[in-house]
C-alpha cells in the first residue's frame, strides 16, 4: 500500500512482535552513573563506620586491661595505696643501682613502662615500677629537663581484685629473686592488716601472695612471718637474717614462745647487722638460757649513707667521701679546688 498524505502506512502487527532495543541517552547513563556511585559510598561509609566502631571497642577493651600506653605527669602518681616491697626504700633510692638506673634513663630514655592503676577518688596510683618512677623523679629534679617530667605508663582502669594489685606489685621482683624473705614476709603482713583486702592471716596470705613460688619457698616465707610477727620492732636488720638463721630461729621460738621477751630485750640492744645476728645465733645454742647483753659482740661494721646536694650524690663511709656530678672537676683551677677541700674539712673539724 502506498503512502497516504501523513507519509505513513498502516502498522504492521509483525513489527509490534519485535523487541525495541533502547539506547541510554547521555543523561541516562550520568544518573545510572550518580546512582551506582551513591551506592557504594553509603556501603563504603556503612563498613567503615562498622570498623570504627569494632576499633573502638578493642582499644577501649586494651585501655581498661592496661594495655594501651600513656604518658603520665610524675606528680600526678601516688603510692599511698599499697605499701612497697621494700623495708628501706631510702636506701635504695640512694643505692648504686638507682645510680646506674638513671644513668641507663638519661641516655636511652625509658625502655620499660611502669604499671598504674585508677584508685577509688580516680586517682594514679603505683602499682609496678616504683625504682622507674623515682629514677625519672629524681632526674627532673636534678636537671629540670622536661623529659623526665613525664613516664611512660600502661593504666588498668578497671577495678581489679585487691589480692591482684598485691600480686601484680611482687611479681617483678619475686621473678628477678631480688626481694629477700624478710621483704617477702612483710608484704604479706602489711597485707593482711589491709582492711579493703580483709584477709586477716599473714601466714595463709603467703599462699595467695606467692603461689607461683615452689611450696618450698612459701614454707620459708611464713617462717619469716611467724619470725617479724613475733619480734616485731625488736628485729633491728631484718634484711640481713638469712633464709636459714631465720627459718631456725622461728622454729625455736614456737617452740618455745616463753624466751621470746628475754630475746627481744636483747636484740633491741644491737647497733648493727652482725650482733643482731650474733644474738640470734645464741639464741639457737640454747634458746631457755638467759641472753646476756655483755656477750662477745663482732666488730662494728663500717657505716655507709649516701645523700644528694644539688645535683651531686654523695657517699660517705669510714675513710671515704665520694661525689659524683655532672662537674668536671678537672677543669677547675687546682688552687680553687684545694681551697674548696679546705673549706670542706673545716667544717668537718668545726
Amino acid at each position: 500500500m502506498s503512502g497516504n498524505k501523513f507519509g505513513f502506512t498502516p502498522i504492521d502487527d509483525n513489527d509490534l512482535k519485535k523487541t525495541r532495543r533502547r539506547e541510554v541517552g547521555p543523561m541516562g547513563a550520568a544518573v545510572r552513573e550518580t546512582a551506582n556511585s551513591l551506592n557504594e559510598s553509603t556501603e563504603n561509609r556503612v563498613e567503615q563506620r562498622r570498623q570504627n566502631a569494632s576499633d573502638a571497642k578493642e582499644y577501649r577493651k586494651a585501655r581498661d586491661e592496661g594495655r594501651v600506653l600513656v604518658a603520665v605527669g610524675i606528680n600526678d602518681i601516688l603510692t599511698s595505696d599499697l605499701p612497697r616491697d621494700r623495708l628501706d626504700l631510702l636506701a635504695v633510692a640512694s643505692s648504686d643501682e638507682m645510680d646506674e638506673l638513671k644513668a641507663s634513663i638519661q641516655e636511652r630514655g625509658q625502655k620499660e613502662p611502669i604499671e598504674l592503676y585508677m584508685d577509688l577518688d580516680g586517682r594514679f596510683q603505683l602499682k609496678k615500677g616504683w625504682r622507674r618512677l623515682t629514677a625519672l623523679k629524681q632526674l627532673f629534679e636534678e636537671t629540670g629537663e622536661d623529659r623526665f617530667s613525664s613516664i611512660t605508663a600502661r593504666v588498668a582502669e578497671t577495678q581489679s581484685d585487691r589480692i591482684d594489685l598485691y600480686i601484680d606489685m611482687v611479681e617483678e621482683n619475686v621473678v628477678r629473686e631480688d626481694l629477700t624473705f624478710a621483704e617477702m614476709a612483710q608484704v604479706a603482713i602489711l597485707a593482711s592488716r589491709d582492711a579493703d583486702l580483709g584477709a586477716g592471716d599473714p601466714e595463709a596470705l603467703v599462699g595467695r601472695l606467692y603461689s607461683s613460688l615452689h611450696k618450698m619457698k612459701r614454707s620459708y616465707i611464713r617462717s619469716f612471718v611467724y619470725l617479724l610477727n613475733e619480734l616485731e620492732d625488736a628485729l633491728p636488720f631484718p634484711k640481713a637474717v638469712s633464709r636459714n638463721l631465720g627459718v631456725e630461729v622461728a622454729r625455736k621460738l614456737r617452740a618455745s614462745s616463753g624466751s621470746v621477751a628475754g630475746l627481744k630485750n636483747v636484740l633491741a640492744r644491737a647497733s648493727t647487722a652482725g650482733e643482731q645476728n650474733e644474738t640470734l645465733d645464741a639464741f639457737l645454742v640454747d634458746p631457755d638460757a638467759e641472753l646476756s647483753s655483755d656477750m662477745p659482740r663482732e666488730k662494728s661494721e663500717s657505716v655507709k649513707y649516701e645523700f644528694h646536694v644539688g645535683a651531686s650524690k654523695v657517699t660517705a663511709r669510714k675513710g671515704e667521701c665520694r661525689i659524683l656530678s655532672g662537674q668536671d672537676f678537672s677543669s677547675i683551677d687546682r688552687p680553687k679546688l684545694q681551697r674548696a677541700v679546705e673549706a670542706f674539712e673545716a667544717v668537718l673539724n668545726e
